[in-house]
This record gives structure tokens, sequence and C-alpha cells, in this order.
């Protein structure tokens, strides 16, 4: 044994101080880049589509200030909406304040990427974040997409069945050349998912196992009336909150339309043409949404008004709080 004192026995070690992190790490340099990317996307689309909002905001200034503040109420109220549809989605409960905030923002990514492909990333990084597994937060999200369009139709053939006068007009009844180009366009989009997921293998089974996990939810989430209330409800809705803001514009602006018939002229042309890929729906909606209202008897010159003024309401008011929003859900890692 040794003879030397306990008192002489050598301490521990000093610790290694910790290396510093650099402030131009690719990790730290990656996240500041992403929290300025919604920013740049925002005024990128601003500088190229400025004259839309100059005479949108033009209009809407000698509107009526008590409709406008209806229309955004009824816009804020679409946020509501989505958020209890993604709630309605999932098994999991998620924080709602958290949720509604990932919606708004989404809401802002949504309208620079077509098909709403930046609103499902957002929701899908929020989800991910929560300790959502990724098949069930994409489950989620297909589970998501899917009932909105259901729900809308649903909607659509009530309104059919209310009110049958609004049939007798010839012009909002497709031809069978606008059919066929429907149904062709359906056809070649399945047979190309079925004849992708069975010839490219690695698809194969990350597409069975969402598609099982799908299933699986679908079955949980119908045993619960709450989240069978917050998937159909939330989603029948989301129409119904739109068309009120198409409304709340159009009687601001003196659109001699009720609102049954503004909403029908959305249901209408947003099933028409909402398949196709644009930014938020812009531009192929706006026109048949237009196209719509003067077959119901609005002067042209009024239903472009009530448009535009819908999309500077919807889109452009919330367009800079929701970049910013998205940006601060970035740099505290929610997203």
């Amino acid at each position: 044994m040794s003879s030397l004192p306990l008192g002489d026995l050598p301490g521990p070690l000093p610790a290694c101080p910790a290396p510093a992190r650099s402030p131009f790490s690719p990790a730290r340099l990656t996240r500041h880049a992403l929290t300025l990317l919604p920013l740049l996307l925002i005024g990128a689309w601003a500088a190229a589509d400025w004259r839309t909002f100059v005479d949108g905001a033009a209009r809407l200034a000698s509107a009526d200030p008590w409709w406008l503040l209806a229309g955004l109420f009824f816009t804020c109220m679409g946020w509501v909406a989505a958020a209890c549809v993604r709630q309605g989605a999932l098994p999991e409960r998620l924080p709602p304040g958290l949720l509604l905030a990932s919606q708004f923002a989404a809401g802002a990514a949504n309208q620079v990427l077509p098909a709403s492909i930046g609103a499902h990333a957002v929701t899908l990084r929020f989800l991910q974040n929560r300790g959502i597994p990724l098949a069930r937060a994409t489950a989620s999200l297909a589970l998501y997409s899917l009932v909105k369009p259901l729900a809308k139709t649903a909607v659509l053939l009530g309104f059919l069945v209310a009110f049958p006068e609004l049939l007798h007009l010839p012009e909002l009844v497709p031809d069978k050349r606008t059919l066929l180009l429907v149904a062709a366009g359906v056809t070649v989009a399945l047979a190309t998912a079925g004849i992708l997921a069975a010839a490219v293998r690695p698809l194969r089974r990350p597409l069975v196992r969402c598609v099982r996990t799908a299933l699986t939810d679908a079955r949980i989430l119908h045993t619960r009336p709450s989240r069978v209330l917050a998937l159909w409800g939330g989603a029948a809705a989301t129409p119904l909150l739109q068309a009120s803001v198409i409304a709340s514009v159009g009687f601001a602006l003196g659109l001699p339309l009720s609102w049954t018939q503004v909403t029908l002229a959305l249901l209408l042309a947003s099933t028409a043409v909402g398949a196709v890929p644009a930014p938020g729906g812009i531009g192929p909606v706006d026109a048949a949404l237009v196209f719509t209202m003067v077959t119901f008897g609005a002067p042209l010159s009024l239903a472009a008004a009530t448009v535009i003024g819908y999309r500077v309401l919807t889109v452009w008011v919330p367009l800079l709080p929701g970049a910013l929003v998205l940006s601060i859900l970035v740099q505290r890692r929610i997203l």
C-alpha cells in the first residue's frame, strides 16, 4: 500500500472547457436561413403582384368598414376551423394554442407553394416536433386532404337540394367534354400513382405503411365523437366560412347577390377548378368565381372587385403577420 497521506492524493482533473459553438456553424446558418426564407418569399411575391394589392386596397378603402370587419372575423374563424380539422385527423391531443399558431403560419406558407404543399410541410414539421411518428403524421395529412373535398361535396349537394331553383342556370352545368376531361384526369392520376407504387420498390413499403396507419387511425378516430365533430364539422365549416368572407366583402362593395348565391358560386367554382395546382388556389378559382357570380346576375366589375377584395383580406392582410409567426416558430424550434 502507498504511504502517501490522504491529503496528498491528487484531486479530480479539471474539466475540459466545451468548445465554443461558432456563430457560423452550418446548423445555425441553416436555421437562420429558414427563419428568413418566408419573409424573402413574401417580398418576391409582393414585388410580382403589387398591382393587385394596390387595386384591391383602393377598392376596399371606399367599402363599408363594418362588413369588412365581419369578413376579417370570418377569416380568423377559418384558421380555427383548419386547426379543428388537423386535431380531428390525429388521435393524439395537440396543444390548442400552438396548433392554432401553426395553422396561421401554414396559411402564409400555403400562398407561395401550390397544392397546399406549404401548409402540409409546416404541419408535418409541427407534428414531428410534437413527437408524432412520421407515418402517423403523414397519415393525418392524407386524411385531412381526403376529408376536406368530401365534406365540401356534401355541403354542395346539400345546397343544391335545399335550393333547387339555382339549378335552372344552364351556364353552370358542365358539358360532356368537361366531364370527360375531369374523369380522364382523375383516372390518369390514380393510374400513375398505382404504377409508381408497384414499379418503384423503395416507394412501396412506406406507402403501404402510410395507408395501413391511415386506415387504423381513421377507424380509431371515428369511435371518438369529439374527433368526428372536429374532423367533419371543421371540414364542412371551411367553405362556409370562406363564402362568408366573400359575401361580407361583396356586401361592403354593394354586390347584388345573397349569401346563398355567393356560397353556391364558391362551391361550384372551387369544385370545378380546385384541383388546378395554384398557390392558395389563386388564379383559376378566382376566374371561375367571377364567372359564376356574373352568371348569378352580378355585374362583372363588382364581381371582380369582390374577388380582389377577398384575396386582399384573406391573403395580403395576414401574409406578413403569418410569415413573422412562421419565422418565430422556426426560431423557437417549434417547427
